[in-house]
């Protein structure tokens, strides 16, 4: 295979998951934002406890009655000829106590011409992995606290090498309702390889991810925070397009410091009129803005938006995100009360 289609390939794979990070697990369409709800807030937000069961995919600890026969169902033209989409379904039994959840997460990297090592053109060859979940969360009794936790077995194809793997997601979280409070930690994928695409089993994107939101009191907005891979501090890294070169040639490195890292992990979200039939969204994501930022251009990179409407038993949701001058990506998704 010609290894400019290699590594196209492997920068789709790895576009998730930017900077120092990328690169460093498989699977790693399984930390793609799940819906254009999660996508308008800035990406990866953990702490919406309502009737979306598609929340159940990131956070199994937000598994609760409220999506008892609800279906969410979303699709993202991302980038290039990539597209991915997820699917959720909550059902609830034992007098809507027992809620079980299940959920389908799919991304097709599109077609690839397949070359030989000598630049002989062969076959064309597609791409695609997808992951099939299922979970389950509780409350721990005569408290504001509930945990959960969901499986997903996961198979993969890449041109003539697959693979099969198995993780775990495990979630708490703390819901106060007359304060309209949400506070959650979550760690993600956490499981292994059972079969690898050749020799070596390679590790899973295991992260850690906590956050909180809450609707303001006599203002009808959710504020979110959401701070992302916290199994990692030093995900930020010196842009060689940000060396300074004086005039007796010594370079001199960009400064990464304190508070450099520290953003790096933000996330920040606000959703207004949250409870009501129309909705709008907005999200700023800092370590995709940062390394994504292009020198001396603006091109809003980290910013997001979107809104919702309700209409009857169906809610139609759409975001816009911003990645850098040439990327953006489209989201949208269904929300149908099947009661």
């Amino acid at each position: 295979m010609n290894q400019k289609v290699l590594f196209l390939l492997t920068s789709l794979i790895t576009f998730s998951a930017l900077g120092q990070i990328g690169g460093r697990a498989t699977y790693q369409f399984l930390n793609l934002v799940n819906d254009p709800r999660q996508a308008a807030l800035g990406g990866k937000i953990v702490t919406n406890y309502d009737y979306d069961p598609i929340q159940g995919l990131f956070n199994p600890a937000a598994i609760n009655p409220k999506m008892d026969k609800q279906l969410s169902v979303n699709y993202n033209n991302y980038l290039a000829d990539v597209n991915y989409g997820t699917v959720a379904y909550a059902y609830s039994w034992d007098r809507y106590t027992q809620v079980i959840h299940a959920g389908i997460s799919y991304i097709n990297y599109g077609d690839f011409a397949g070359y030989d090592t000598q630049g002989n053109a062969t076959n064309n060859f597609s791409g695609a992995e997808v992951a099939i979940s299922v979970g389950h969360a509780r409350n721990i009794p005569f408290t504001n606290f509930h945990y959960g936790g969901n499986i997903k077995f996961i198979s993969s194809q890449l041109e003539q090498y697959s693979s099969f793997g198995v993780a775990a997601d495990l979630g708490i979280m703390y819901v106060h309702d007359q304060w309209d409070l949400q506070i959650t930690a979550v760690a993600r994928n956490i499981g292994t390889q059972l079969t690898p695409y050749d020799i070596e089993i390679e590790p899973l994107p295991f992260e850690i991810i906590l956050g909180a939101s809450q609707i303001l009191e006599r203002i009808p907005i959710r504020w979110h925070i959401t701070l992302e891979n916290m199994q990692r501090w030093d995900l930020a890294f010196s842009n060689p397009d940000r060396e300074i070169t004086d005039l007796e040639g010594v370079v001199t490195s960009e400064n990464i410091n304190f508070i450099d890292e520290a953003f790096r992990h933000v996330i920040v979200g606000l959703e207004l009129f949250p409870e009501s039939g129309f909705n709008i969204r907005l999200g700023y994501n800092f370590r995709r803005a940062e390394e994504l930022r292009i020198i001396d251009t603006r091109a809003f990179s980290g910013l997001s938006a979107g809104f919702g409407i309700k209409l009857n038993k169906v809610r139609l949701n759409y975001s816009f995100s911003k990645y850098n001058t040439a990327a953006s990506s489209s989201f949208f998704g269904l929300n149908i009360d099947l009661q």
